[in-house]
């Protein structure tokens, strides 16, 4: 079985973009592929990103931000772009836009709203794609 391919983009792919794809890796398990990448990449991902993301029990230690690639974007079944406007128009899969203050210089307590805010997308991505027959129902948000 192909299994389906979610890209998260932002421009440094430090902060939302790898939130998002370590919730959905949480929460979808194997039943997709997870990828993210910047179209600008910086150095590391966060440590205020790293730190919030401890607190839910995920380690983004180990992560190093990536390039947005022509290969990359044709592995994609669905790009989640978040807040980079312009600056993701190779993008060929389908898109989704979420709209995501960025959580680079904000205060622990400003990234632990956007990674919330993350949370809860990601967790109706994860039924939507249920919905859409993309995920089997045993995949999901953990306690189901």
């Amino acid at each position: 079985m192909t299994h389906y391919t979610v890209m998260f983009v932002c421009i440094q792919n430090a902060g939302r973009s790898q939130m998002a794809a370590a919730f959905l890796r949480e929460m979808a398990g194997d039943a997709v592929v997870v990828r993210s990448a910047g179209t600008a990449p910086a150095a590391h991902v966060h440590p205020e990103v790293i730190t919030a993301m401890r607190e839910v029990g995920i380690d983004l230690t180990a992560q190093v931000p990536t390039l947005l690639t022509d290969e990359l974007q044709r592995e994609a079944d669905l790009a989640v772009t978040m807040g980079c406007g312009d600056a993701c128009p190779l993008v060929r899969a389908p898109v989704r836009a979420w709209n995501l203050a960025d959580p680079s210089g904000q205060s622990i307590e400003g990234v632990r709203r956007v990674r919330d805010e993350i949370a809860g997308l990601v967790t109706d991505l994860v039924a939507q794609l249920r919905a859409e027959g993309r995920l089997s129902s045993g995949s999901g948000v953990p306690g189901e």
